[in-house]
């Protein structure tokens, strides 16, 4: 993957500065932007991410503290450097109590400059590159619960092997419970994409009135209750994946909009007029058949297809039944160490019933069984008495025809 260039943004209403602090720092591989006004650097901000804003304190109309606010308040990522030549101790520490990065009093020594901006930049990829390294220890801590040896599950862990490095759009089918998100988790880790973000929207779970909003982000103004600007998911996502979970559920009306955002790669905020472009991988889920959703014309039939690029099903527990035993010992194992109880080990009698049972609820049915167990178990045996009552009771016999004879 190519190596972004960092983006500076250098905002001062006296050309000369501006011009200046540009060329010291033009051949040192920055992307650099400038802006004569606060207003212009916020203008730039809105159309792309910038990772270092060096703002002069005082300009008309819009002074560097207010340009400050702003930027925390809508890009917190960003960091930013007060600039003037009117130095003061109060100025420098209200400037570093609304969240600049630093203060730096004008004339500027070019030589000292660079080195300076370099090491601000140096220590923001050293905090970037921790923030990952801990999303990806969080990644193979979720994928670890991708667990059993089922010809089913190995199917699906092949396809996301060789779906991952592609940019195909993936619908993922299967009941409630049967860890769709889990599988659309490791998708995203293994693709070139596996370092950027990986956004889950539960779209079942989502007011529809708000549907838009979430997913699309809003202008301040654009509704009621809508008091300041917001990204939607789909920005925040940017360069990674969306994941929607629940995907029949989404509105009519939020369908056009995904549409044309997976067609086209841009769409407007709520109540804005801006294109805003993005790169974002989507990954769409559902536990109803989209089929007949589109023949009771409450899915999109375009947006149907759109997703349906390739289609994976996910197996229930039912249809594991190989893995039952392999997930019930990896959760027993899972919260003995949460709850301080490592010694628990399942009666025969629990790892008869589980083998019986039909787990509707699936792996998040089984999951939830055993963490009750782990609590409520007095000794060091599970037994039955700690399983949910609808586990309690024996599976009914099934019916079989004969003859009668007496």
């Amino acid at each position: 993957m190519e190596t972004r260039k960092p983006r500076i943004l250098i905002a001062d209403d006296e050309p000369n500065i501006r011009q200046g602090l540009a060329e010291a720092l033009e051949d040192q591989g920055y992307e650099i932007e400038q802006a004569p006004s606060g207003e212009a650097a916020l203008t730039l901000l809105k159309s792309a991410p910038f990772d270092l804003v060096l703002v002069d304190l005082v300009m008309e109309e819009m002074d560097g503290i207010q340009v400050l606010q702003e930027i925390n308040r809508q890009w917190p990522q960003t960091e930013v450097v007060i600039i003037t030549a009117h130095g003061t101790i109060e100025t420098a520490v209200k400037a570093l109590k609304e969240g600049a990065y630093d203060y730096l009093t004008k004339p500027i020594n070019v030589k000292r400059f660079r080195s300076y901006v370099h090491n601000i930049l140096y220590a923001r990829e050293l905090e970037e590159e921790n923030r990952r390294l801990r999303e990806k220890l969080r990644a193979e801590q979720e994928y670890s619960q991708i667990v059993g040896r089922s010809e089913k599950l190995m199917t699906i862990l092949e396809m996301i092997d060789q779906l991952a490095p592609t940019d195909v759009t993936i619908l993922i089918e299967g009941e409630s419970g049967t860890g769709k998100e889990l599988v659309a988790q490791a998708m995203h880790r293994k693709s070139g994409r596996g370092q950027d973000p990986f956004i889950s929207v539960n779209c079942g779970a989502l007011p529809r009135e708000l549907i838009g909003s979430e997913l699309f982000g809003h202008e301040k103004g654009a509704f009621t209750g809508a008091s300041q600007q917001k990204q939607g998911r789909f920005e925040l996502a940017h360069r990674g994946t969306l994941f929607l979970d629940e995907i029949a559920e989404m509105d009519l009306e939020a369908q056009v909009t995904l549409l044309r955002i997976l067609e086209e790669g841009r769409f407007r905020r709520v109540g804005g007029t801006r294109e805003i472009e993005v790169d974002v991988r989507v990954i769409a889920a559902t536990n109803k058949s989209l089929q007949d959703q589109v023949k009771q014309r409450r899915f999109r039939e375009d947006l149907f297809y759109r997703l349906n690029v390739v289609r994976m099903s996910v197996p229930s527990l039912r249809e594991r039944h190989e893995d039952i035993q392999l997930l019930a010992q990896h959760f027993l194992d899972t919260f003995g160490a949460k709850y301080h109880r490592p010694d628990l080990e399942f009666a025969p009698e629990v790892k008869a019933r589980f083998a019986d049972y039909s787990w509707p609820g699936n792996i998040r049915e089984l999951r939830n069984c055993v963490e009750r167990a782990v609590i409520l178990a007095r000794g060091s045996v599970i037994g039955l008495d700690t399983l949910p009552e609808s586990l309690q009771r024996k599976p009914p016999l099934p019916e079989v025809s004969g003859i009668s004879v007496g």
